[in-house]
């Protein structure tokens, strides 16, 4: 009884973790990248595979975890998650311990967590995989058999099952990886009033401190000292003060945790640099075209779009992306490559605004069409 439940929340925790990254995979690819940005592995010459690296980790989470929830193949099923979690817990702790990935993407946007967090999860379910593992080991020879302790039509319904399972989860990931992803995890989803979020955001703002690294020239003795002690104590910062701001080694730090929401990273700015954020959340209808690769968008495709675009009346349009000369008959803007990722998977995309609101969004080429 025991196992058996046991078996059934860790296979469920796989599975779900798996669905929650297989609905969006080029979200989760972004999060590969991460990984191998010289700021954490140093390997930029694997960034270019980050979606093969997706496809595989979710494929072994989804397909293990429902081998697990079936009891097929234990023995390989234990033994290959146990594998897995060993992975993923050398991630997650190299990114906890090291502060270098804020959000493993575990349960992609739809739950948060800190990479201690993660780290403690995946120590968690590492520890029920080897309790499983233990607990059944000697029914390994009869569950792996077909046929050895399982009724032949048993086993013939769990393969139907994990099947329609597999042709499911395929199907999902080649929506995500072709379109948009079937369910929106993420603040932006469509129904999202965006001028609203911002008033949530300006009447609860997250406060921060600036914790500078010291250190005394003298004695090489190092300190965190707050803004508010730096100021306070002459010592830090008189005439002839042996202490030094160790420059590049400040840090930002939580004082009071406001309204969360991504939307407090839409900025829109034109390429001089004035924001454009008012007036277009303001506006009754406000048309934007995203790219966030501009130089890997076919030049048809967004010729196409701005035809379509402009041939809208009384519209606010602007072709958002990170370089200033993107687009060539609508007006240019800028805004952050990540925070453009975060709106939408495709490169390019479009949005459509009604007052902040959003009411489509869309791959360019599906717009087009």
């Amino acid at each position: 009884m025991i196992k058996g439940l046991l078996r059934f929340i860790i296979a469920i925790i796989f599975i779900a973790s798996g669905f929650v990254k297989a609905v969006d995979l080029v979200g989760f690819s972004f999060k590969m990248e991460e990984y191998f940005s010289p700021s954490v592995f140093n390997m930029p010459f694997l960034e270019k595979f980050a979606l093969l690296f997706s496809i595989i980790v979710v494929v072994l989470e989804l397909f293990l975890g429902f081998l697990l929830l079936l009891k097929l193949k234990l023995k390989f099923t234990l033994s290959a998650l146990i594998a897995l979690c060993v992975f993923f817990g050398f991630l997650t702790f190299y990114s906890a311990y090291f502060n270098v990935v804020t959000d493993c993407g575990c349960f992609g946007d739809a739950i948060k967590f800190t990479p201690w967090e993660s780290f403690v999860k995946d120590v968690v379910l590492l520890v029920g995989l080897i309790i499983l593992f233990v607990l059944y080991r000697k029914e390994f020879k009869k569950t792996d058999d077909y046929g050895a302790e399982n009724k032949p039509e048993n086993n013939k319904l769990k393969s139907i099952l994990f099947g329609l399972f597999c042709g499911i989860m395929i199907f999902i990931m080649a929506q995500g990886i072709m379109n948009e992803p079937i369910i929106d995890f993420r603040d932006y989803k469509i129904g999202t009033d965006l001028k609203a979020e911002k008033d949530k955001i300006n009447k609860n703002p997250s406060e921060y401190k600036t914790v500078y690294s010291m250190k005394n020239s003298k004695t090489g003795e190092v300190l965190k000292v707050n803004q508010d002690d730096y100021v306070n104590q002459t010592k830090y910062w008189e005439e002839g003060t042996p202490w030094k701001i160790e420059e590049g080694k400040n840090e930002s730090q939580l004082i009071k945790e406001g309204y969360k929401s991504e939307i407090v990273k839409f900025k829109i700015e034109d390429p001089t640099g004035n924001d454009l954020t008012e007036e277009i959340i303001n506006a009754p209808k406000a048309i934007l075209v995203f790219s966030y690769h501009p130089k890997e968008v076919s030049p048809e495709l967004l010729k196409n779009v701005e035809a379509k675009v402009n041939a809208q009346k009384g519209v606010v349009t602007y072709g958002v992306s990170t370089e200033q000369n993107t687009f060539k008959t609508i007006k240019n803007a800028m805004m952050d490559g990540t925070a453009i990722k975060t709106i939408a998977r495709s490169n390019s995309f479009v949005l459509v605004l009604e007052k902040g609101k959003i009411v489509d969004k869309q791959p360019a080429k599906n717009y087009i069409d």
